[in-house]
């Protein structure tokens, strides 16, 4: 039967003998062998009960058996749910609440924390550690290594990545088996990978960029990943010899350019840089460039729509810019008023149309409807402008999303939680320009009647009801927010106060 992605990504490599992830103090791992193993796992999830159509949610930590999960939901028609492993168990009981889940993967060092989600949800729970152990691998041991292939079109949901909005309230984006293939088919042909190609692979991957752009253009080349845990200077120093490109945020390469010991005789053979989820400055690229020789190539994507622009493999690499819209993306930049598309150089709203753009928010059809229109083309909410070249550059972003280390943060479900402490009149958070995580979180509190507010109280709570990403950097008392005429917080004023504060 023809599932469109697992038969595109997948199915070609089960006699493969080739080396598909090498890591590094461990066995290779070939391509047949990740095939086999995924197929196994497709086994137990059936004798799980799981039908085609069922969520799984996976907060596991990266190896082999996490992405050979990824490869079992698909061969078996289930819809693959990964979540930020730094998410707490109060975040994560959102999404199971929303999803409803048949099956939680978690670490097992998260089980203790998730068992009481699971069994809300109703969802079964086994655990899946970073060595390869636990109850999931448990049950692959008596499982055969092939699959009968579930039958799964271009239309049919193969994942769902959660993405915040304003008002706090997250979204499930829902992402066809035809979003992931085409984008992934795109970038392989924009981007030259072929079956020669190692890429050195220390990004997440229960993000887009790690996941469905890096692991699957991968899998359709048939080259090789050197599959790091994640970024470690040390460790991609020690790796680089051996590759010849790397998927990257920009904290890895200001972390690189850090070391005195990145070089041109260190990577005069590599092919390839790319670097996404968070604006890179103009300054790393042009400093990375001196550095080594090689020029940086930064693209533009979302949650919803993977990736939509990027600079030209051959041709000009514009530091500031991510490029141009990639082949059968159709880009538009508009007046977000009156609809009118704009003037080379003038700021509107960014909005995207392709075969990458995903079908909708999981059960939010009134939100879907906002933001995806009848014309097919998607309201990013980023701000941006067209050169008279035709690059485009992302100037901001319509709904004060931060992105800090390659991840999204809505301040909108920070201010909630600050604004339910003790003696915490009101907050505002904004982000500031930081050297290593592009941008820093700063919270903004206005006390009670002159009360005094527990800024180690916060901190403490902060802690454990947020991921690490999530958490402010920064703490100011204020005596008030400043607000226009209409009384809406003028955030930029805000910003203006501490656009220096991370500055080295």
């Amino acid at each position: 039967m023809a599932n469109v992605l697992y038969d595109s990504l997948f199915a070609a490599h089960r006699d493969n003998s080739k080396d598909f992830l090498r890591q590094p103090g461990q066995p290779s791992r070939s391509y047949s062998a990740f095939i086999k193993q995924a197929a196994q796992i497709a086994n137990a999830l059936s004798e799980l009960g799981l039908q085609p159509g069922d969520r799984v949610a996976v907060q596991v930590n990266k190896s082999c058996e996490a992405l050979a999960l990824y490869a079992a939901c698909i061969q078996s028609g289930c819809i693959f749910l990964p979540l930020n492993t730094a998410y707490t168990a109060r975040e994560v009981s959102y999404f199971v609440t929303d999803a409803e889940p048949s099956l939680i993967v978690c670490d097992e060092s998260y089980s203790d924390q998730l068992s009481d989600v699971a069994k809300k949800a109703n969802a079964a729970l086994l655990t899946l550690s970073s060595d390869g152990s636990g109850t999931l691998m448990e049950l692959t041991t008596t499982q055969a290594n092939t699959f009968p292939t579930v039958e799964r079109n271009g239309e049919d949901v193969a994942a769902i990545l959660y993405t915040s909005g304003t008002t706090g309230r997250s979204k499930g984006a829902m992402l066809t088996h035809t979003n992931l293939l085409s984008n992934s088919q795109t970038l392989l042909t924009y981007w030259q990978f072929s079956s020669a190609d190692v890429l050195l692979h220390a990004l997440p991957i229960y993000h887009t960029h790690g996941l469905f752009v890096a692991c699957n253009i991968m899998l359709l080349a048939g080259g090789t990943m050197i599959f790091l845990p994640g970024f470690k200077t040390e460790e991609v120093l020690a790796e680089l010899p051996n590759a010849t490109t790397l998927m990257g945020v920009p904290t890895f390469y200001t972390r690189l350019l850090a070391d005195p010991r990145l070089n041109r005789n260190l990577v005069d053979h590599m092919r390839l840089f790319i670097s996404g989820s968070a604006p890179l400055l103009a300054e790393t690229h042009e400093v990375f460039e001196q550095r080594t020789g090689q020029r940086i190539l930064e693209r533009y994507g979302m949650t919803e729509t993977n990736m939509n622009t990027s600079n030209p493999y051959d041709g000009e690499r514009k530091a500031g810019t991510v490029g141009f819209a990639l082949p059968g993306v159709e880009i538009k930049i508009r007046d977000p008023q009156s609809g009118a598309e704009m003037n080379t150089g003038d700021i509107g709203v960014l909005e995207v149309r392709g075969p990458n753009v995903f079908s909708g928010y999981w059960r939010m059809p009134e939100k879907t409807a906002e933001e995806l229109k009848e014309d097919g083309f998607f309201i990013t909410g980023d701000l941006a402008k067209k050169d008279a070249d035709g690059y485009i550059q992302i100037v901001g972003r319509d709904k004060d999303l931060i992105i800090s280390g390659g991840f999204n943060i809505y301040p909108k479900e920070l201010e909630l939680l600050l604004d339910d402490q003790d003696n915490v009149l009101e907050s505002a958070v904004v982000a500031a320009p930081h050297p290593d995580f592009g941008e820093g979180i700063v919270a903004f509190l206005v006390a009670e009647n002159d009360k005094t507010i527990d800024i180690e109280r916060i901190q403490e709570f902060m802690s454990d009801s947020l991921a690490n990403f999530k958490r402010p950097k920064i703490y100011r008392v204020i005596s008030e927010l400043p607000r226009n005429t209409m009384g809406k917080v003028q955030k930029n004023a805000l910003r203006d106060q501490v656009k220096e504060v991370f500055a080295t």
